[in-house]
């Protein structure tokens, strides 16, 4: 006993010398982070002043305040005698195209749960090499080989594309919408969790195995209560997002506040651009209510 205390308290004062080393280093990397961020950023603008010629007083022209001035004019309804935004029917055009995009929305995140859920423990990396199954195959490296490939190409391929892909196949509205963020969604979802699964911490999982339990009693017992949270949070952060990308799926025909905002902006009708903001901004208000109201109750 005595002897293991000499040997911890010689160990004690490298132990302090390691710590003070590792902070050291984390400090140096951190100054040369910033001067490496300096330099570029420091560089770029010289780049844009001196190469490409650019001016900022360019951008404050006379003219081009005067097309401004029209502009935020006209979005105000200055001047028109019926403002869009101050009309009954017009509220209620927009808030039904509001419960559409929140409906696409829903959809959209759905089906990126419903594919992250049947592949996320297959494309983890320690599901394949054994460490969280305790078991390691071929097939396991042949999925998780596949299912990454699948989420590199779903994510690969931007939300317009898929939308403008999928259009030709189903006609304009909320579901090839959906289906094009949703596929869109699958692989960002895919790979955020696959890796909360791989960070997970395993002796739990160890401790179950050695009381007796199943591959399924480890999932439902170890994994999914500990990943749970996170794979949340990630949900409701592409859910925010997803409800804000409606807007470009939109411009291809795929419904809600999007495909009505492309049309007033070539119609020039500059109140109605105005409501479908407004729009906007009560959904995104009532999506982070809603996401703080389901993190509190995972809590």
């Amino acid at each position: 006993m005595k002897a293991e205390q000499e040997i911890s308290r010689m160990l004690r004062p490298k132990r302090c010398s390691n710590r003070v080393v590792s902070f050291a280093r984390r400090l140096d990397t951190v100054k040369i982070s910033l001067w490496a961020v300096l330099i570029l950023v420091t560089a770029s603008w010289a780049f844009i002043f001196t190469a490409d010629g650019a001016s900022l007083t360019a951008y404050f022209s006379a003219r081009n305040l005067y097309y401004a001035k029209k502009f935020f004019s006209n979005m105000l309804g200055l001047g028109s005698e019926a403002p869009a935004f101050l009309l009954a029917e017009n509220w209620l055009n927009g808030l039904k195209l509001t419960y559409e995009t929140l409906q696409m929305s829903v959809l959209a995140i759905g089906f990126s749960a419903i594919g992250m859920l049947f592949t996320v423990i297959p494309a983890a990396r320690t599901a394949a090499d054994g460490s969280l199954t305790l078991k390691s195959t071929w097939y396991g490296w042949l999925a998780f080989g596949f299912i990454r490939l699948l989420y590199i190409f779903s994510r690969a391929v931007p939300e317009l594309v898929w939308a403008m892909l999928i259009i030709f196949i189903f006609k304009p509205g909320i579901l090839p919408g959906a289906l094009a963020l949703g596929l869109h969604n699958f692989g960002i979802l895919g790979k955020l969790c696959a890796e909360v699964v791989e960070d997970l911490d395993l002796r739990p999982i160890r401790s179950l195995r050695a009381s007796g339990a199943g591959t399924w009693q480890l999932l439902f017992y170890g994994v999914f209560p500990a990943v749970t949270p996170k794979f949340l949070t990630f949900l409701l952060y592409r859910w925010e997002v997803i409800i804000r990308t409606t807007i470009i799926v939109g411009f291809v025909g795929a419904g809600g506040l999007g495909r009505q905002f492309k049309l007033s902006m070539s119609w020039f009708h500059y109140t109605d651009i105005t409501l479908l903001l407004i729009c906007y901004f009560l959904l995104v208000i009532f999506a982070d209510l809603c996401s703080g109201l389901l993190r509190r109750l995972a809590q």
